[in-house]
This record gives structure tokens, sequence and C-alpha cells, in this order.
């Protein structure tokens, strides 16, 4: 037992150590580690006020100033608010952009080191306070490569391993190396200080339109379910304990059916519909982690539309029977509830009519414990003095949340070593560990004989043309490919290079994303272009953006030859290959899920063996798309293009 005070003073009674977290020079029972975590919660409930308990129930974003340091509004969260529960969005890397402020939330970059002094600090901070509570920092998920990370889905790995998107683990079928991967995670956050993961989704990619489906793994609920298994055993520990990471799995029942295929965080996605009633196929990933042991589940905003649970029309949130009927009576959750950020106030679907209070009192009401993105305490101690909310409620949410502290050791030592934080971050060997998971997340789609490129020699040279590649790590010595990077500026009234006359193959890596609007801040196009997922129709799009353009991809295939082009597609989402695109004629098909440029050389060039299988089924038209249902696996066998688990080798 790791015992580390700061600032209380440490009892020592028949040679053991304790914190004296109350400062009465007396050894109290939650501060007795010998004893169950119960009879510690019920002792320390008894010594709350009724403002220390309401600050139990909220949870919003602390960023550190740059450089790590301190904001008033840290200080006021602590003293004033009295809060337990933050979610950091900094960037953490060994080379912070003094630019990189980006919105409010997502904070500046900030070294490791920095990071870990910002934590302890805090965390030093809370012990001074009157019964010297510990804090739980959250983060959304950090560890992946993501040339487009938005702040309130997920965070740029900066210096943190850099493994491939949800759907690239889920395309190795490797639950090893999925293990190995929430271990390295693990490794990595706890150094700087960071106790919870909002993550990882288990919501299912049935609906391809849906833009949050690269957070997802796949469409097939049991494979969902494995990894989700997988996840929680290896971040939070057989049970979670002082070196787990707990997770908070989300979003429940599943947020994988969205209506259209547009997301609740706008008013025009409120709804999830299930029109083939497999409503419980897409429980079962989280049936999988409260089985395994989840500290906590997170709702998401969608309106359960037409379910037996109720109230169905409301967000999930504040549906009685979602939550309290369904999780906690039928599945058997034991763990807390975390809203999704922003229910109060901008996403209280159903009930917009409602004041804050009223939706507060709701929330709670249907089996919430911690609000998200909410930080009034003045505004819970506002209902419990009205009676809309009742201490013995209260209570039930604070023995809730007061087990996760309680189990992740942080009573007893909740400070971690910057200066290890500073070296363990940005290591090599879990790098090359999550480099060896990208290859084995690559697919192969299709191949007419062009891959693997022939391996170059000084009297057999082999020349490529590149776009969408960084030239410096194509043409490195480990592959020897003499290259031609056709990238260009348009904008700065630029031309693409000329493809030379001898060269032997086209590589071209194709990324599509959405233009960003402010009324669109957390990604997804816009609602009337919904339906563009055929690359034809994102070309001529105003919210789809495909890099390189759809023009300079056909001109470099009528130029070369299209049997001589291999292309390589982050499928952020089940993009259709639409005939008339011309997509389909390449040489090679190769799709990826979040991988460095280095990754795909070592596929392409056969260092590597193309292993990876599809997550989820691609369809052979947008036709197609429309006439599934949202809540269903797959297509028909007429209207699939590559099948779920499509995957061809050398």
């Amino acid at each position: 037992m790791k015992l580390e005070a700061r600032v209380k003073p440490i009892l020592e009674i028949d040679g053991l150590l304790f914190k004296d977290l109350n400062g009465n020079g007396r050894l109290e029972p939650y501060e007795d580690w010998r004893l169950p975590i119960h009879l510690r919660i019920e002792d320390l409930l008894s010594q709350m006020t009724l403002k220390e308990k309401a600050g139990m129930l909220l949870i919003q974003t602390l960023n550190a100033e740059p450089g790590g340091r301190l904001s008033d509004t840290a200080v006021d969260y602590l003293s004033k608010e009295k809060m337990t529960r933050f979610i950091f969005r900094n960037t953490i890397t060994a080379e912070p952009q003094p630019s990189a402020t980006g919105p409010s939330w997502r904070g500046a970059d900030v070294r490791p080191y920095e990071a870990a002094q910002f934590l302890n600090l805090m965390q030093e901070l809370a012990e001074a306070s009157r019964l010297g509570i510990p804090l739980v920092f959250k983060s959304n998920a950090r560890n992946h490569h993501d040339s487009n990370a938005k702040p309130g889905i997920n965070v740029p790995a900066g210096s943190f391993s850099e493994w491939p998107k949800e759907a690239g683990l889920a395309a190795t079928r490797d639950m090893d190396l999925i293990a190995e991967f929430a271990q390295t995670v693990r490794q990595e956050w706890l150094a700087v200080g960071l106790r919870g993961l909002y993550g990882y989704m288990a919501d299912l990619a049935t609906e391809p339109r849906w833009y949050r489906i690269h957070e997802t793994f796949t469409e097939d609920a049991d494979l969902a379910a494995e990894i989700i298994r997988v996840l929680v055993k290896n971040f939070q520990g057989e049970e979670l304990n002082a070196s787990g990471l707990a997770l908070t799995v989300k979003h429940f029942p599943g947020g994988g059916p969205q209506e259209g295929g547009a997301d609740p965080h706008y008013a025009f996605g409120k709804n999830q519909t299930y029109p083939t009633g497999l409503f419980e196929y897409h429980l079962k990933p989280f049936k999988a982690a409260i089985e395994a042991g989840v500290s906590a589940l997170m709702p998401y905003y969608g309106i359960p539309v037409g379910q037996s649970y109720q109230p169905n029309n409301v967000g999930m949130a504040f549906s009685k029977g979602i939550l309290t009927e369904l999780l906690r009576a039928e599945l058997g959750f034991k763990g807390y509830i975390n809203s999704d950020t922003g229910i109060i106030g901008e996403r209280a679907w159903g009930l917009e009519d409602k004041t804050v209070d009223e939706q507060i009192a709701i929330a709670i009401e249907a089996g919430t414990d911690v609000l998200s993105g909410f930080n009034s305490n003045a505004q819970i101690m506002g209902l419990l003095e009205s009676g809309n909310l009742t201490e013995t409620r209260l209570d039930e949410s604070v023995r809730r949340l007061l087990k996760e502290q309680f189990q992740l050791g942080l009573f007893e030592n909740p400070y971690v070593d910057p200066n290890r934080a500073a070296y363990l971050i940005g290591n090599r060997a879990f790098q090359r560990r999550a480099e060896e998971a990208q290859r084995k997340s690559i697919v192969l789609l299709q191949n007419n004989g062009v891959l693997p490129l022939p391996k170059p020699s000084e009297e057999k040279p082999v020349k490529l043309y590149s776009m969408g590649m960084d030239k410096a790590v194509i043409a490195h010595e480990r592959w020897g490919y003499k290259v031609v990077a056709g990238d260009y500026n348009p904008e700065a009234g630029e031309s693409r290079p000329t493809i030379p006359e001898d060269t032997d193959y086209a590589l071209i890596r194709i990324e599509v994303n959405n233009v960003s609007s402010p009324d669109r801040l957390f990604g997804g196009p816009k609602q009337e272009e919904l339906d563009f997922l055929a690359f034809s129709a994102m070309a001529k799009a105003e919210s789809w953006a495909v890099t390189p353009s759809l023009e300079d991809i056909q001109a470099v295939m009528a130029e070369l030859g299209a049997y001589k082009t291999v292309l390589a597609i982050y499928f952020r989402q089940p993009f259709v290959l639409d005939e008339a695109s011309g997509l389909r004629s390449a040489g090679a098909l190769l799709a990826t899920f979040g991988v460095r440029d280095a990754a795909l050389m070592d596929i392409v060039s056969a260092q590597a063996t193309p292993s990876g299988k599809l997550p989820f089924a691609l369809a052979i038209s947008t036709e197609a798309i429309k006439r599934q249902a949202s809540d269903a696996p797959g297509y028909d066998e007429a209207d699939t293009l590559f099948p779920f688990g499509h995957g061809l080798t050398y």
C-alpha cells in the first residue's frame, strides 16, 4: 500500500500509516484502508454536507492553462462548486504548439510533465478541502490516429501511443492485441494522473450515415461484445482497483440506429428508431460491459422512439424506463450513470419546454447520477431545498460515485511522478506495438495482381506517383521507391504535378471529412446531405470534402491507367464506392481505419502481409443504404459490394 499525503497529516497506528483526511487527529472509518469499501462510503457520507454531496453530481471540462498552470475556474470548481470529477481535454505532446488553443474546451497543448503537475496540483487542493475527497479526471479517447479529432468527441494522440481507430482494432480480430492496446493505454493515462475514460463506444455501426461510426468498432453485436469485454477487463482489471483506469462505456442502450443517420448532438437527429425491432441486438455489447464489471455507463441524447420502456418520448438520460427499469432492474447494473455532455438545456430532447431545474430533477429521478457539462452546485441545492430532489435519492448517487474513487485507491494516493510521465509518454516500445496494430488493421478489398508492389533494385527501380501521402515517408530507403508527389495547393494557384512517363504505379490515399460549420461543431454533414455517402455525390456536396479531389483521382487513373493505381481509402464511415466514381476499377483497393503512411507502405511493399477483415459491410449503392433498416447490420446480397468480414491477402 503506497500512501502519499501532501497537505493533511499522516497517522501511524500499530505501525500502519493512514491519511488524516479530515484533519481531526483520529482515524475515521473512511480513512481506514483496511475496511471494506461500503463501510468507508457510509462513514464518509455521514460526514458530508448537502453542498458537498451536491458537488458530487457535477462533472465539467477543466483544462490546464499553457505550461500546465491552474486557472481561476479550477479553484472555483473546487472551493465553490465542491466538484470532484472533471473532463481533461488538453492535447498532451512533447512539442506544444502555442497557437493550438482551439475551442475553449479543447485547451492548450501541454507536455506530459506539465499535465502531471497540473493534475497533481488539483489533487493537492482537493486534499486540502474539509474532508480531503480526491478527484477523478476523465478524458475522451486520445490514443488513435485521427487527423480530424474534434473537441467533445475525441482528443489528438499527441505524444501518446497512436493506434488504429476503433474499427481498425476490430479489423485485426486479434483479442490479444486489443488487450495489449488497453494495457498500454492504461499505463500512459495513469502516468499523467488520468483515472477515467469516456469510452469506449459499444454502439453498433448499423447506420452508415451516422458520422460517429468512426468511434464504433463494428456492426456485429457479438464481435463488439467480445471487444468490450476485453477492454473492460484490461483497462479496469478483473475488478476495478488502484492500478485500473475506470471506463464509462457509451452510449446506452446503443446509439447506432439513428433515424436517417442524423446525430442527436443536433435537433434534427434527436430520434433513434428500430424499424426491424432489433433493440435487443444493440444491447449485447452493453450486457458484456456490465458482466465484465464496467464502472459507469453513459446514455445517449437520442429518443428511443416506439420502445416499450416509458417514457419513450424523451432522451435516454430522462427515461426512467431505460435507466432504472431496463439498465438497473433487468440488466443488474450496479455502477453509476454518467450523462452525456449538455443534456441540461442544450440537448434535453423531449423536454425543451421544461426549465433547467425541471430537466435536472427528471434526469436524476430517471436514474442519472452525474450531469456532464454542468457545474452549478446552487441549482442542485435549490432542488433539495424545494423538495424536488430528496437527500435519500442524492445519497444513492453519491454512494455509487464514491465507490469508484475508493476502488481506484485515490483516497490513499492520487499523485503521480511527473518525471515518469515525461519519459513514459512517447516511448518507442509502446509506439512499435501500436504500429503493428495499424498494419494488422489494413484490409485488402480488391487486388488485380498489382499488390504487392515489385521490390525495387538499382537495376530495376520502381517509380511511384503519390497523392495524399508524405513523400518524406514513402520515399524512405526502408522501401526504396522513387517517388514523385502529386499533391498541390490549388488555392495558391498551383497545378497538379505531371505524372512522369516512366511512372510504374500510382499510390493514392483518400480521406473524407466534413466541412466545419458553427452549427455542426461536433462534426457530420448538413442534414440535407446525410445520404451523400457515394464518392460521386460527396465530391459535389457542400459539407463533404474528398481529399485528394475525386477529379484528381480520376485524372491520375485515366493518365496512368486504373489497373496501375492503388487506392487506400480511410473508411471513417462505410462510404459507397459507386460505379460512377470509377474507384472500383483501380488495380487494388485497400481499406484503412486510422493508420500512418509507414504502415500502409509496409503492406503495399509486402514487408507485412494484409490480414485485416472488414468490421462492417460496404453497400453497392446509396439506394442500398436507404433501403436498409438503421438497426440491422449488413445488406441483402444483391446490395453488398464487400460483406462484413471480407479481406484478402497475398
